[in-house]
């Protein structure tokens, strides 16, 4: 452990930026592996790595980069591990970073696929990214915060987002409604939160009568 401490703080930003951006770019071909699988495809001939190469490019030079900056100024500005603190700067990244984020992610993708409306995505699958995002990144920055060393936080919230990115890779490539409901109605209590798209209670009408 001291070695690694000892080159992390030697090199932070190259290190924490190349492990979260790595980390943001597998969660690409972690959802392509997951959605073909489920689809009976074969996998190893299906992956689109240019998806992949856009997805990291965005990862490597924006999240990364941002996220890095980012936890090293609240830290600086809300120095400390205290429960007053870590609740401060949970609601702070919840209300500020965490809409930057989003916001890169689908205008990113949109602009390097060549898109005409690149902001199309992000109007449409905004809202339902941000209130999932709210949902588990409270509980990761919380951890975050209170128990992982400032200079370990943008890997530890790249090893996060590994997750967190394959579910914004499979929402962009679907309907934003019905991805989440299908993910979170399951779930006692956030039914109301992720409601099914309008088709889907059209016909859940039709089966009642």
């Amino acid at each position: 452990m001291r070695p690694l401490r000892s080159l992390v703080h030697r090199h932070p930003w190259v290190l924490n930026v190349a492990a979260y951006g790595t980390l943001f770019s597998a969660a690409d071909v972690v959802q392509q592996v997951l959605s073909r699988a489920h689809q009976d495809q074969l996998w190893c001939t299906a992956l689109d790595l240019k998806q992949t190469a856009k997805v990291a490019l965005v990862g490597f030079t924006f999240h990364a980069n941002f996220n890095y900056v980012w936890f090293r100024a609240l830290e600086r500005l809300l120095p400390g591990a205290n429960v007053s603190k870590v609740i401060v700067k949970v609601a702070c990244d919840q209300a500020i970073a965490a809409p930057i984020t989003i916001g890169a992610f689908y205008t990113g993708l949109s602009l390097l696929d060549g898109e005409r409306d690149i902001f199309g995505n992000l109007r449409e699958k905004f809202w339902s990214s941000y209130k999932a995002g709210v949902l588990c990144w409270t509980l990761f920055q919380a951890v975050n915060f209170a128990l992982v060393p400032p200079m370990f936080r943008t890997t530890y919230v790249g090893a996060c987002s590994f997750v967190w990115t394959a579910f914004l890779c499979y929402l962009r490539q679907r309907d934003a409604g019905d991805a989440t409901s299908h993910l979170f109605r399951t779930v006692p209590g956030l039914a109301q939160l992720f409601p099914p798209t309008a088709p889907e209670n059209h016909m859940n009408q039709n089966s009642e009568k």
